[in-house]
């Protein structure tokens, strides 16, 4: 393990929080919890080393209170970007973060997360083998990120469900007054792995204080169905800054020129990590029926992963090397969605992709798998189909709906209750132990 560990001052212990129940077959949903606040972000320069003497109470109670965020990296993907939404607009100086990941490699939100004065630890990758050296690294972490027996942590948010059931329960004995598991994901991947993770968060739920999910389906999926049903988990849904992703026609001249696409090429779009759940092996075969309808028309994919190379692959074996674009993981993904004219989305699982949300925020018309939950279809931009009617199915609705004239949407998703601001505050209130 990584030690970048430092003492640090200790911070008011929070009141402990835990869930709260409602009535059979009420799922709670922070959203009709609590009037949409615009928390206002402050700025801070990155905190020095903490010093090691003893604070006085006054300057203990300045200090923010630091959260551990537990994610898998800190690469573009969906969680680690809904997260640090969240980061950058909560207020700082009353909250803060640290990451504790599972990889030694440097991640894309690295170097913001330490502007923004947060820390990155590292553990070690858990592979089933290791179990034990494993839970000895969380128990040597919080013994390490402690002071005087007492938790520099007043929370610990762990979105890794598949480990949840390992270090949150190692958290709680450090003494860290509040541990969250949150549901980020309807799946797992295929195999002994996904039977290891299935293995592994059976009864998570009891071993968190609270337990949160990005959808209904997710929360089923990581927590059983009558958690839901007893309304124990709590929804918070995958929230964008919303207007960030406005429609712009001259960002989208410019970054079309940017990537040599011509003004009348009709433009299939995707976001989105290259794995098993997104299924770009199927998105493919979208496109190209498409393309034998549309020649004049292109595949944009945004994102990186383990199966890009294979993806590659078959956009040659289809003849289409020259017509689909990998443009990679992008900073300013934004762009690329007002270069878009339509989002094609065949994901087999997920648990609320906010790709779909910030293409819609974007004013396109999108197409969706039906495994993906239905509370993501939150404008009449957006609606769903079965995998199992195959390609030629799913490119003619593509065909039969590719007319029509984008319009602003950020307003409709931050009605709907998902822009980061709604979020902020209800994970504000949290962390600080005041109540819901």
């Amino acid at each position: 393990m990584n030690r970048e560990m430092e003492q640090r001052k200790p911070e008011k212990k929070p009141e402990k929080k835990t869930a709260g129940k409602t009535g059979a077959g009420q799922q709670k949903d922070f959203r009709r919890q609590q009037a949409p606040v615009q928390a206002q972000p402050t700025s801070i320069q990155a905190q020095q080393a903490p010093v090691r003497v003893q604070p006085t109470s006054v300057q203990a109670q300045r200090a923010p209170v630091r959260v551990l965020q537990v994610l898998g990296g800190t690469g573009l993907g969906g969680a680690e970007s809904r997260v640090m939404d969240s980061y950058r607009h909560l207020d700082r100086s009353r909250i803060q973060f640290d990451f504790c990941v599972h990889t030694q490699e440097e991640g894309f939100f690295d170097k913001e997360i330490e502007s923004l004065g947060g820390h990155i630890y590292r553990v070690p990758r858990f592979r089933a083998v290791n179990w034990l050296e494993y839970r000895k690294a969380w128990k040597d972490f919080f013994r390490m990120h402690s002071i005087q027996g007492r938790p520099v942590y007043a929370a610990v948010h762990g979105h890794m469900t598949s480990t949840a059931s390992i270090y949150l329960p190692i958290a709680k004995a450090a003494g860290v007054p509040l541990t969250i598991a949150h549901a980020r994901s309807a799946g797992v991947d295929p195999g002994l792995k996904g039977m290891l993770t299935r293995f592994l968060r059976r009864n998570l739920g009891k071993k968190a204080d609270v337990c949160l999910t990005c959808s209904r389906l997710a929360g089923e999926a990581v927590f059983g169905k009558k958690m839901e049903d007893a309304g124990r988990v709590t929804t918070v849904p995958n929230a964008i800054d919303a207007s960030g992703f406005s429609f712009c026609a001259r960002t989208r001249a410019r970054k079309r020129s940017e990537l040599g696409i011509g003004e009348r090429e009709f433009v299939i779009g995707h976001v989105g990590r290259f794995g098993h759940m997104k299924n770009h092996a199927f998105l493919l075969d979208v496109f190209a029926q498409i393309q034998k309808k549309i020649p004049a028309s292109r595949l944009l994919l945004v994102g990186e992963g383990g199966l890009m190379e294979s993806v590659r692959e078959k956009a040659a074996s289809l003849g289409l090397s020259d017509r689909v674009i990998f443009a990679g993981n992008q900073a300013q993904v934004a762009d690329y969605y007002m270069a878009m004219d339509f989002f094609v989305f065949p994901s087999i699982f997920e648990g609320l992709p906010g790709s779909v949300i910030e293409a819609q925020a974007a004013g396109l018309r999108c197409l969706v798998s039906d495994s993906v939950t239905d509370e993501v279809l939150i404008t009449p931009l957006a609606e769903a189909l079965p995998l199992s009617q195959g390609a030629a199915a799913w490119a003619q609705r593509v065909l039969a709906r590719r007319d029509y004239e984008r319009e602003q949407m950020a307003q409709a998703i931050k009605d709907a209750g998902f822009d980061v601001s709604d979020q902020v505050r209800f994970l504000e209130r949290l962390y600080l132990g005041e109540g819901n």
